[in-house]
């Protein structure tokens, strides 16, 4: 698998590894917490402008949502992440305004910037970075007035429906479904694996933004996409680490002994 990033006009993606997979990229003691809670349920189991109520800390079961009430839901949680010359996504996955997102997004880059839903820009430090399983935590310098954070956990099954929401090649908030195409899945010539495979699409500036199942919940956080042809397209394939792997707290979601693939 390989990073693209891609330059600011997010018109055009400069290739910096070539292969047959590429990472998605447009050139706290509160989440272990929430860590655990998510790999526990794991292992049991937009335009933004206006912000939506915070989702309950505690998921419970409920009838699935149209792909429309997903966006509602969880939009306000998706934030725009400015990394140098990278355009990348995050999700709010805490109270206080941590933000979730992919490692390559945001690798080597000083000047890290934030665009929430509701337009508040922010400046952001990384907070933890971890280039094996492909995620990054970033703290905001200010926050919006209202804080929407998203809520992490749930079982991933294969067939199970999907969304995605990111800005690929710099069309913020985009809304993709599929569904999830196989687990424990490996990626970046093995580099990555125990990854959620999909078939939402999503392209370069999608890196680090939620894959959420049909209740609205992030069961994890978009890094990759197939590139057979090495065209920077997606070609039906896109990976996801397990959002319990990505808070530390396991190395998936699946049931046992069939953990995420991507």
């Amino acid at each position: 698998m390989e990073r693209v990033p891609q330059d600011d006009g997010a018109a055009e993606a400069r290739k910096v590894v070539t292969g047959k997979a590429r990472r998605l990229v447009v050139v706290g003691g509160a989440l272990v917490v929430v860590a655990v809670l998510a790999y526990w349920l794991g292992s049991s189991g937009g335009n933004g402008e206006a912000a939506a109520p915070g989702p309950s800390a505690t998921p419970t079961p409920s009838a699935a949502l149209t792909t429309a009430e997903v966006f509602e839901k969880v939009g306000p949680s998706v934030v725009v992440i400015q990394a140098g010359k990278s355009l990348g996504t995050g999700v709010i996955a805490a109270e206080d305004g941590t933000i979730l997102t992919a490692h390559h997004v945001i690798e080597d880059s000083e000047d890290v910037t934030l665009t929430f839903a509701d337009g508040t820009k922010a400046k952001a430090v990384v907070v933890s970075s971890d280039p094996k399983r492909d995620v990054a935590t970033l703290q905001p310098a200010e926050l919006p007035e209202i804080v929407v954070p998203a809520t992490l956990g749930g079982g991933v099954a294969v067939g199970a429906p999907v969304v995605a929401i990111g800005n690929p090649l710099g069309l913020t908030y985009s809304v993709s479904t599929g569904v999830v195409s196989g687990l424990n899945r490996s990626a970046e010539n093995g580099d990555l694996s125990g990854l959620i495979q999909f078939d939402a699409s999503v392209n370069p500036g999608s890196s680090g933004g939620p894959l959420l199942d049909a209740r609205g919940l992030v069961i994890g956080i978009v890094v990759s996409i197939a590139d057979p042809g090495g065209d920077e397209a997606f070609a039906g394939i896109a990976f996801a680490v397990p959002i319990g792997a990505a808070l530390g707290g396991g190395e998936g979601d699946g049931p046992p002994g069939d953990g995420p693939e991507i």
